[in-house]
């Protein structure tokens, strides 16, 4: 089924702007409301135990609460800071060059086939996966990998947050250890995104058709980003799996990536068999599916007040001047956190405002929680 590049009402297509805004507040969204998962899943894919005949499996119930009984809750959200860091120029990158692929696959009247969208997806994951994903991973994963109390002050980890990580792996590994599985990162993003977008595309053009008109309601863009979202994990896991293992060791002396692949994919076959190609498959799903959910309709929404000027949600300027006066008192906001806000260019006036109202509610939920995960 062929998608169109134009707005809603055959409008000429979202400027660059609105895609790195809109898909920039998306991912933040997404990132503080998914984490969690993310880091049981890695703690899952980074499990060597062989299980013993009979002895039960450690799902991602029990992994999870094993984090939050021996490093406190706030385990769960180790590697948020990397997250953070990274997650608003990669949803930012993935949906601008997104849309840059499909205008130029686009043909004279500006519809894209099925292949054209599956291609664009691909290109898409490609970028982010070079630009930014890729070295954000290996910080994350070298965080999430610690098993240290996070309400012991005398235990203390090797990283201590996501600046010192990049730090100490750059200093002890050179700056190319930020790319040690680029190429499995490269695939695990192409094939995640071109059937995301691919999935996504369709069941949007589909709803619209079917419905008649071009604005769908959040809860059905948060449905169909759900099952886009599921498609990915399933189709790349293996892929997923190594990676994770790949990027939380420095490489030996000698040894070609490559080879490194082939070993730890040869190692988890013999001694732990097929089934450690899929673990943290689970959690996974739990994590991409909804955080597809969340990002294709914060960005829906955003994009079409961005482009609208329309007005934000009701009472938002109003929890956001009470939440900052509760985090001014905690000492959690300061007056640098203040005057970082600036007015951008190219976006309404009141677009502007219920962007900046809806961002910074999340960048002080993560001040709040980088505050916490530092004492």
């Amino acid at each position: 089924m062929a998608s169109t590049t134009k707005g809603p009402g055959g409008k000429q297509p979202a400027s660059a702007a609105t895609n790195l805004i809109a898909g920039g507040g998306a991912g933040m969204m997404e990132a503080l409301a998914c984490h969690p998962l993310d880091t049981i899943k890695v703690r899952m894919q980074l499990s060597r135990r062989a299980r013993a005949p009979g002895a039960p499996r450690r799902g991602f119930i029990k992994t999870g609460a094993e984090i939050v009984k021996r490093e406190t809750p706030l385990g769960l959200y180790k590697g948020l800071g990397a997250v953070l860091t990274g997650i608003v120029p990669k949803m930012a990158i993935r949906f601008t060059s997104y849309e840059w692929y499909k205008q130029l696959l686009a043909d004279k009247d500006g519809k894209v086939s099925g292949k054209g969208t599956f291609t664009a997806g691909l290109a898409a994951g490609v970028t982010e996966a070079v630009a930014v994903v890729t070295p954000m991973e290996v910080v994350k994963i070298r965080l999430q990998a610690q098993h240290h109390s996070m309400a012991d002050p005398l235990d203390v980890p090797k990283y201590r947050n996501a600046a010192h990580a990049l730090y100490t792996v750059v200093k002890e590994e050179v700056v190319g250890a930020l790319y040690r599985g680029v190429s499995l990162t490269t695939l695990r993003q192409g094939t995640n995104q071109a059937a995301n977008f691919t999935a996504y595309s369709y069941f949007r053009t589909m709803l619209q058709k079917y419905q008649g008109t071009t604005d769908l309601p959040s809860y059905q863009t948060s449905v169909i980003g759900l099952i886009s979202g599921a498609m990915g994990p399933f189709s790349n896991a293996p892929i997923d799996t190594i990676k994770t293992r790949l990027q939380k060791n420095p490489a030996q002396p000698g040894e070609t990536a490559m080879g490194r692949i082939m070993k730890i994919a040869a190692d988890m076959w013999k001694q732990e068999g097929v089934r450690s190609f899929y673990k943290g498959i689970t959690p996974r799903v739990m994590r991409v599916a909804p955080g597809q959910a969340v990002t294709f309709t914060v960005y829906e929404y955003l994009k079409g007040v961005l482009e609208k000027g329309g007005r934000c949600y009701p009472g938002a300027s109003m929890r956001s001047k009470r939440l900052e006066q509760w985090l001014w008192r905690g000492g959690v906001l300061s007056k640098a956190n203040d005057k970082s806000r600036k007015e951008e260019r190219g976006v309404s006036g009141e677009g502007r405002r219920c962007f900046d109202s809806l961002m910074y509610e999340a960048g002080v939920f993560g001040s709040f929680l980088d505050r916490l995960l530092r004492r």
